[in-house]
Parts: structure tokens; sequence; C-alpha cells
């Protein structure tokens, strides 16, 4: 039996006077998996997660969360999820440690739970070695980590992410990685967007991509990449479009992404001072 998505919207549209930011999107992001929502600059990606964590009301639609509508539940789903947001919210002026420690009692953890979870998250993130260090004087990827570990401190059974990897060293991006991939495999979900097409390919099962506010495609990597290549056989022939493969070699995420977009349209415009 196929179970209840855990983030589903039907119609949901936002609006910002006549800009159709987001128009009239049907996501469903099964229980379990590591979802990709790709698309370009623009296209609606912040506007859309912003809504799914209620930091954004709908001009008209509906979201719903681990089976809650989020109009009418916001509190109980909020207690849930995990958000690390674009600007990522943090404050200033405390430290690492006092930062993680409101964040969890906030999400109702009791104050000894709260302080044993923020020190294992700072050791875990290599945060640990300068306790008295505020926030405001972290680096741009210390403040990545500090955000993820202030988004999973409470156990969230969903995980909102906007661009967790941008600005994040290597060493970060794996320690990152591996934490994720271990909250998939004791059956958390998560709701990724980012523009590194190879991360996403790599972490993500699924993927959704959005363009000028409208879902264009959606399913596994495996269903978006054969739609992708029956178009190509159909159309110009094989080998043809950006970024042709050779005869059975797999479409990248890449690939698919930019002929999903049209993204391949000035790959023949060139600028005529960089010859």
């Amino acid at each position: 039996m196929d179970l209840a998505p855990t983030i589903s919207t039907q119609g949901l549209t936002r609006r910002f006077g006549e800009l159709v930011a987001v128009d009239g999107i049907d996501l469903n992001v099964a229980p379990g998996q590591f979802f990709g929502f790709l698309g370009p600059n623009g296209a609606g990606k912040s506007t859309t997660i912003k809504m799914l964590t209620g930091l954004l009301a709908p001009s008209s639609g509906r979201i719903e969360i681990l089976g809650l509508d989020l109009a009418t539940h916001p509190v109980e789903v909020k207690r849930q999820i995990g958000v690390v947001p674009e600007g990522m919210a943090l404050f200033g002026r405390l430290t690492g440690s006092e930062f993680l420690n409101f964040a969890g009692r906030m999400y109702g953890l009791d104050r000894e739970t709260a302080a044993k979870r923020a020190a294992e998250l700072l050791d875990f993130m290599q945060l640990a070695d300068q306790p008295k260090k505020l926030v405001t004087d972290y680096s741009h990827g210390m403040q990545k980590k500090l955000a993820m570990a202030a988004a999973v401190i409470h156990g969230p059974k969903v995980l909102f992410l906007d661009e967790p990897f941008e600005g994040v060293d290597a060493i970060a991006a794996g320690t990152l990685k591996a934490m994720l991939q271990g909250m998939i495999a004791r059956g958390a979900t998560i709701f990724l967007t980012s523009h590194v097409l190879d991360i996403v390919e790599r972490l993500c099962s699924h993927v959704a991509i959005i363009h000028q506010g409208r879902l264009v495609a959606q399913g596994s990597l495996e269903e978006l990449r054969a739609g992708v290549e029956a178009q190509t056989h159909a159309g110009s022939g094989e080998g043809s479009g950006s970024g042709g493969q050779a005869s059975g070699e797999k479409m990248t995420l890449e690939q698919i992404f930019l002929r999903t977009v049209g993204g391949s349209r000035r790959a023949d415009q060139e600028l005529s001072w960089l010859g």
C-alpha cells in the first residue's frame, strides 16, 4: 500500500502584485525521500520553500506536511520540521552553545537534553574549540554548520534546506552530507534546494524542476532521464542538443536540467572581446 506523502501541495500559488512567483504547483514528496527542488535563479524555489515552512503565506492553494494542513495546524507542523533558510537567521550576539541551547528550548526540549544535544552537535560540526566565540564572528561556512545544527537539534521528521552547501568547504560539506544521509536512513524526509547539481545528483533520489514559477518536471532521476531522452530521440535525434552524450552513457542531472528549462539556447552566443 502506498504511503501518504510527507509533503503535498495542491495548486500552490504566490503572487507579488502582478508577478506570479509560484504558479499552481502540485508537489508530492514521499516519506523517506531525499528530494531535490531545482530551478534557475528567480524560478520560485525560495518562495516555495518559504511557503512550505510557514514563513510566507500562499496566495492560494493548499499545503500538507506529515498529513497536517499547514494553514490550520502551523504550530504542530513546525514542531516536527527543521529549516535552514536562505538567510540562516542566526543571533549574532550569542555563542554557538547559547544559540543551540536556545533553539533546543524553543523546540520544547528540556534544559538537560538541549544542553547535551548542543554539545554533541558543536563537537560533530567541529565548532566546539572556541566556546566563547560569538556567532557574528563565525565564518560563513561555520554559520552554515551552526544553522544546520539548530535545524536538527530536535530530531525533525522533515528537514528543509535552502542552499545548505553554499560557502561550505569540502571537509564540512562531507560532514553535512554524511549527517543528512544518516537522517534518511533513519526515515526522515529531506527537501533540498541547491544550484550545485552534482551534489543533488549524488544525494537525491527524486527531483522536481520549477521554471518561471511552474513545475515542469517531477519524479525519480531515472524517470526524468527517461523522459528527456525520449523527447530528444523523438525530436532532433540521438546525440543532439546540449552536451550530447555517447551511446549508452547516462545523461547527467545537469544535462536533464538544461534540456528541461531550455538552458542550451544561449550556447552559441559569445562575447566579442573574449575571443
